[in-house]
């Protein structure tokens, strides 16, 4: 579905990207996360041909990229930083303009195109006040919605729930797993690691524009080995369990064990009442906070700026996704 090989760009001397070698197979959820000024809009952008590489090639949907983007973007769904749009026009307008210009056919086909895109994201009951009236969340489901007109194989989302409420970005979670479980490719870039991980499948992790891991987040939650378990008399736990208790605080008692369900059973034996008894696994937070260094909007005495300008050299506006 993706497929890149050293792909590489500079700003003068600033390294905005850097010999990325990224593989997204078809029909995951892949999220790219890193702190900000990582490189993950420039990644994001050279995948469009929007931003033209310094070096290395990009495959989309099997084809080069941007010699093929005339037959790959119809394709495509995107929306890239923040969406944008006529801002004089409704979002209704705005819609059937970017529909007109990418596929054009029958203005039925296109009403209709626009109505289900605008239901899909919360929109469906959007009035004629013009997007310049719309709050932060609205635009950011129209650009999503724009995204959504062509019913993609491959939907590439830059920071999608921002602006969104609590409810709105559950809204969207559920959306964008509807449509993968659809047949649609998700590929998300996003400094929201909790999104990422209630949403994704496979991640990847880039810093200062290296791409450092890539992996399947089920591989990435491995057990720690620690045991954390909640009881009643945490004082006679810690005597059961002896030199195993790695830490108590309160009712919750945290032990080295490689098999939680022996020693719930081991427990339970010396008359030990357990209320909770979980593996502790890594958070994905973990994972990129060890992965990672501070973001480019950190400013540290004596520390170099990394973080090449994001619409500098040869970068194409877009309106509401990819056209």
């Amino acid at each position: 579905m993706i497929r890149t090989t050293g792909l590489t760009k500079r700003y003068g001397r600033v390294t905005a990207v850097d010999g990325v070698d990224l593989h997204v197979p078809p029909g995951v959820r892949f999220g790219l996360l890193g702190p900000n000024g990582s490189g993950k809009t420039t990644l994001v952008r050279m995948l469009l041909g929007l931003v033209h590489p310094t070096a290395g090639s990009v495959e989309l949907l099997g084809a080069a990229m941007p010699r093929h983007a005339a037959s790959v973007l119809p394709r495509v769904g995107a929306l890239v930083e923040n969406p944008a749009s006529w801002a004089h026009l409704s979002g209704r307008a705005n819609l059937r303009l970017l529909d007109a210009a990418g596929s054009g056919g029958r203005r039925r086909d296109r009403r209709r195109r626009v109505e289900e895109a605008l239901e899909r994201v919360g929109l469906g009951g959007v009035d004629r006040r013009p997007v310049r009236a719309y709050s932060l969340g609205m635009r950011q489901r129209l650009g999503i919605a724009a995204a959504l007109l062509r019913s993609p194989e491959l939907l590439l989302l830059d920071e999608p729930t921002n602006g969104l409420d609590p409810r709105g970005i559950g809204e969207m979670r559920e959306l964008l797993t509807a449509l993968n479980a659809a047949g649609t490719t998700v590929v998300l870039s996003s400094h929201l690691l909790t999104e990422v991980e209630a949403l994704c499948t496979r991640v990847g992790v880039m810093d200062a524009g290296r791409l450092v891991l890539t992996e399947d987040l089920a591989a990435l939650r491995t057990p720690t080995g620690l045991v954390v378990l909640r009881t009643r008399d945490p004082a006679r736990a810690v005597d059961v369990l002896g030199r195993a208790v790695v830490a108590r605080s309160g009712d919750t008692v945290t032990v080295r064990a490689d098999d939680p369900a022996a020693l719930n059973a081991h427990l339970v034996s010396s008359g030990v009442a357990v209320a909770e008894l979980a593996a502790q696994r890594r958070s994905l937070e973990q994972v990129v906070l060890e992965l990672t260094g501070p973001g480019a909007d950190r400013v540290d005495p004596g520390r170099a700026d990394r973080a090449g300008p994001p619409h500098q050299g040869d970068a194409v506006p877009v309106r509401g996704g990819v056209r």
